[in-house]
């Protein structure tokens, strides 16, 4: 099976909620839709589910135009961040519910059903009902409902955003090896770049309706074809700075100037804009082509492991992601370490002109 969106565009009272989203998705493929909120994932999801119909553009399965055809006579199965289950089934009968609908036979029903709930790890809770249930356990529920229709289309819009972190980063761990058991088409909305990054295959990052970049997971966050994708895949948000390229080097505002090394070298002279992630401003000087910048300290969350210092430098927000405790008072001066091998550059049009290794964009 293929799923195509071809040029697809929802509006909604005057509103556009996607713009001429293009996508074409192989069977057995797994996809995360990645953006912001009101960034387009959830209107997506739906209109490959034939739950909405586009006010411009065509959807199609293996190359035959559905467009119109509504959800239930598609092989759909969705799974919402708001989970949804029958208070007064079981958790087996839950599970059940679309095999029963579909007329399965019995012994088929009870294999899959248990081959289902295994997979979920709800063996030992398929006499229960939900309210009896934890949050996790009533996720996994609505995950197995949903696998247990073996749909041809699996959708999933951010199922893990209830969850405690425990639990998110165990059912993380477990979802890739699931989907490839599956062999359908599953297409995974999130707000997240670790889960995007975790879950692997194909990403298409999404920026206020539109799809700015579709490729290989790793791919589309090693090499950003924009700002905009840049922006929605790093997390926090990637910093930026304006530059000038003259002589070789790269002048900063305020007078610092880095060396055009490792992705600087060879670029043109002109204006650019240069992006680093979080995990690539320091603290500490990294290498002798490193140069500082003084900034004032507007925040510092601690993890344990980690320290988020957020900085202003000349009206630019950073934030920096190092390893360790660092106290650090709010309103306080403190250096920060800009490596030339570790940037990202952007021209006046938002388009990445040259990036890190792949060693150096990790």
């Amino acid at each position: 099976m293929t799923l195509e969106l071809r040029n697809v565009t929802k509006r909604v009272g005057g509103e556009t909620h996607v713009a001429g989203v293009t996508l074409t998705l192989e069977r057995g493929s797994l996809n995360v839709l990645l953006g912001p909120t009101l960034s387009g994932k959830t209107t997506i999801l739906r209109l490959m589910a034939g739950l909405d119909v586009p006010v411009e553009g065509q959807v199609l399965i293996d190359g035959r135009d559905v467009t119109g055809t509504p959800v239930r006579q598609r092989s759909v199965a969705m799974v919402y961040q708001q989970f949804i289950n029958y208070p007064n089934l079981t958790v087996y009968e839950n599970i059940a519910s679309p095999l029963r609908v579909a007329r399965v036979p019995r012994t088929e029903l009870d294999r899959r059903v248990r081959d289902a709930a295994a997979l979920m790890r709800l063996d030992s809770q398929l006499d229960r009902y939900p309210l009896g249930l934890s949050g996790g356990q009533q996720q996994r529920t609505a995950l197995a409902r949903a696998i247990v229709k073996r749909a041809d289309l699996l959708l999933l819009d951010e199922p893990l955003a209830n969850l405690d972190y425990k639990l998110r980063e165990e059912l993380r761990e477990q979802l890739p090896k699931l989907f490839a058991e599956i062999g359908a088409i599953t297409v995974y909305a999130t707000a997240e770049p670790s889960d995007a990054l975790l879950l692997g295959g194909s990403t298409a990052t999404l920026s206020e309706g539109r799809v700015t970049q579709f490729g290989r997971t790793v791919d589309v966050y090693r090499r950003p074809t924009d700002r905009e994708t840049a922006e929605a895949f790093s997390d926090p948000p990637m910093n930026f700075i304006a530059a000038r390229i003259a002589g070789g080097k790269a002048h900063l505002p305020g007078g610092a100037i880095l060396p055009a090394h490792g992705p600087l070298a060879g670029l043109p002279d002109g204006e650019i804009t240069l992006g680093f992630r979080a995990n690539h401003l320091y603290l500490r000087q990294p290498s002798q082509d490193a140069v500082a910048v003084t900034a004032k300290v507007a925040i510092v969350e601690i993890t344990g492991s980690e320290s988020f210092v957020h900085a202003i430098h000349r009206d630019m927000r950073w934030v920096a992601l190092v390893h360790g405790i660092h106290e650090l008072n709010p309103g306080a001066p403190v250096e920060l370490y800009l490596d030339p091998k570790r940037m990202f550059a952007f021209d006046r049009d938002g388009r990445l002109v040259a990036a890190p290794d792949f060693a150096a964009a990790a």
